[in-house]
């Protein structure tokens, strides 16, 4: 008997009965986390549920890559609406990461 691991909802595809997003466990797993260590991220999911999301997107890799850079494209929107419409938490923000990021002496 056939098991579906990924359902399309709310115009997203989740990790059927989860809350879990099928991006997020794509994105690991192009990051080159294996279906393990991604299980470890998510104690919600089973290893099955894993490597049948990581199959799911195998098998419509081009779909779903139009999906993700779309998604990906409306982030990088919504960011630029979220700076330009707050400069100077940005700013403040940009400095404070500066500092973690500057050695000291």
């Amino acid at each position: 008997m056939a098991r579906e691991y990924v359902e399309h909802r709310d115009g997203g595809y989740w990790i059927a009965g989860s809350r879990v997003s099928l991006d997020s466990i794509v994105y690991a797993f192009l990051r080159g986390s294996s279906p393990e260590s991604i299980t470890q991220s998510y104690p919600v999911l089973n290893l099955e549920e894993i490597y049948g999301a990581i199959a799911y997107y195998l098998a419509h890799q081009d779909e779903m890559d139009s999906y993700l850079r779309k998604n990906d494209r409306g982030f990088e929107a919504l960011r630029s609406e979220a700076r330009a419409a707050n400069p100077l938490l940005y700013k403040k923000l940009d400095e404070a990461k500066q500092q973690l990021h500057t050695p000291r002496a």
